[in-house]
């Protein structure tokens, strides 16, 4: 689905889950993959660095997993439940701009092996991230 809240128009893909904190998450088996929001890439606007988590590291749900760094802001990617990382998108070390231009695809940012997979299910769904984003929009 495309909306727009705020002035920002987006795409939000009905089979993703999401966080409040902008990061969405598609499940592939026993990993997901993390990536951000188009809202929140066009939020921070060009995207020119990337901080990624090291593989094999263990985050906790909510400890920032990977940096974004933008010519306006820096931006923080959060592990959206506990879990081992298995594999970081090294292709942003060099193009970066693949989070402005492909958030849902070549712009992903990590997967991730979750220790507790009943965290997903606490995870929001494209409607209810919609919703989410219109309450901090205060729309």
């Amino acid at each position: 689905m495309e909306v727009e809240v705020g002035g920002i128009r987006f795409k939000v893909p009905e089979d993703l889950r999401y966080t409040e904190s902008d990061e969405w998450i598609r499940i592939e088996g026993d990993t997901i993959v993390i990536g951000i929001t188009d809202y929140a890439q066009k939020k921070l606007k060009d995207v020119v660095g990337v901080e990624l988590p090291e593989v094999g590291k263990v985050y906790s749900r909510g400890e920032v997993l990977a940096v974004l760094e933008s010519i306006k802001a820096t931006g923080e990617v959060y592990a959206p439940v506990d879990g081992e990382v298995v594999e970081a998108n090294e292709r942003l070390l060099d193009e970066p701009e693949l989070v402005n231009t492909d958030p849902y695809g070549e712009g992903w940012i990590a997967k991730l092996k979750p220790s507790n997979p009943s965290q997903l299910e606490g995870l929001l769904d494209a409607q209810g991230y919609v919703e989410s984003v219109k309450r901090r929009e205060g729309s």
